[in-house]
């Protein structure tokens, strides 16, 4: 759980920077590496909504 934790820090880290460059400077490839940042977040968050509920239900 902790290394999923860690991915979707990195994740969003990577998709601020690049959303940013994209809304201030008008980078197209910024643009696109956030767009892609975006899904990848998503499928992350899903794992993690997956794992947290597993861990809820051990208790």
């Amino acid at each position: 759980m902790k290394e999923l934790i860690e991915k979707i820090g990195a994740e969003f880290e990577a998709f601020k920077t690049d959303a940013e460059l994209q809304s201030e400077k008008s980078n197209k490839a910024a643009g696109m590496r956030a767009r892609k940042a975006s899904l990848s977040l998503e499928k992350l968050m899903k794992e993690f909504r997956k794992l947290s509920m597993e861990e809820t239900n051990k208790k």
